[in-house]
């Protein structure tokens, strides 16, 4: 499934809450899919990491995943798209494979990167795919060229790129802004707030009451919501993508979350306040969504546990196959790395 697929409305009453936002049964069945999808290929990210057969790092958005999957599903098949690390669900709902991403985070050859790298810095050009750079807030002027690119060509086309909040605070972030702002844009930038930049809490990174703030003083939009829900994520990026549309700028949408794991596999995040964490965990976007959609009776218990199935055989098959296909070849390890004369 993806965004690709033509969207059917069922012939079933749509709840008032989703109709609002002009979304079907299948709309919203198709976004918790995606969100357990994300949760679940992390999740099998982590075992290949625990057992030796990812070298690097292993990055997680858990607790992420309705800002990821509800910001991207708000796209065209036309829009790029700039994602970060923890950013899974946006490489899903846009269309790209499982296998592609495991043939990548294990640095096979014929993975997207050829195995130069072992995480999310590929690109996929076909889907329109683009990131992501380190240091992290190099992706935004980047996504800038791509955003005056597409307005060159008449393309109606929006770049939807991430940051972080510690990211946020960083020269690219401001200098890109400044442009977009100016240029009128069709980017639109989420503030992933995570809480913590890697160790570092909200009160020491800036003062303003809000990052959506900071739209102010670029003369841009800005709207800051609470990221564990995957419709009002939906919603604020297709308002900010039907403005890009219309000529009118960029857009910041700050979205609210929580880092439910450290800032990567070996960081055990103990510097995050246990009570803390045990408030998010309270918050977690699959299962308030789920309860929306049982409530909806879009979702009962069978039909979660097949979903669960669907999802775990797939994952489970494109694993076995990634880990079996051979890393590059020494002989081209050079190969898009030094110009051959």
């Amino acid at each position: 499934m993806s965004i690709t697929e033509v969207k059917n409305n069922s012939t079933e009453t749509v709840p008032s809450e989703l109709e609002q936002y002009k979304l079907t049964r299948d709309d919203a069945e198709r976004m918790y899919y995606f969100m357990a999808l994300t949760r679940e290929f992390e999740n099998s990210i982590l075992k290949l990491y625990r057992q030796g057969k990812i070298v690097g790092g292993a990055y997680t958005g858990r607790g992420n995943e309705a800002t990821s999957v509800g910001s991207c599903y708000a796209l065209d098949t036309t829009d790029y798209l700039f994602p970060m690390h923890r950013d899974m669900g946006a490489h899903l709902v846009k269309g790209q494979a499982p296998l592609q991403l495991y043939l990548q985070h294990l640095a096979r050859g014929n993975g997207l990167t050829r195995g130069r790298d072992g995480t999310g810095h590929y690109a996929d050009t076909e889907l329109r795919i683009y990131g992501n750079i380190s240091h992290l807030g190099a992706m935004i002027p980047v996504a800038n060229g791509v955003a005056l690119a597409s307005k060159n060509r008449k393309e109606k086309s929006v770049v939807l790129t991430y940051i972080g909040d510690g990211g946020s605070n960083v020269g690219d972030f401001h200098e890109a802004l400044a442009m977009a702002s100016v240029m009128k844009l069709p980017l639109i930038l989420i503030i992933e707030n995570n809480q913590f930049a890697y160790s570092t809490p909200l009160h020491k990174q800036y003062a303003c009451e809000n990052l959506s703030d900071r739209a102010v003083g670029y003369g841009i939009h800005g709207v800051t919501i609470d990221g564990t829900d995957v419709i009002k994520v939906y919603d604020e990026t297709k308002k900010a993508a039907d403005r890009a549309r219309a000529g009118e700028g960029p857009t910041i949408i700050e979205s609210v979350t929580m880092r439910m794991h450290g800032h990567s596999a070996h960081d055990d995040a103990s510097y995050v306040p246990e009570e803390l964490l045990n408030e998010w965990k309270k918050r977690d976007p699959i299962e308030r969504f789920e309860k929306k959609l049982f409530h909806w009776n879009i979702l009962d218990e069978e039909k979660k546990e097949k979903l669960y199935e669907e999802i775990n055989r797939l994952l489970s098959d494109a694993a076995e196959e990634a880990v079996n296909e051979p890393y590059p070849h020494g002989s081209e390890v050079t190969d898009g790395v030094y110009a051959k004369e």
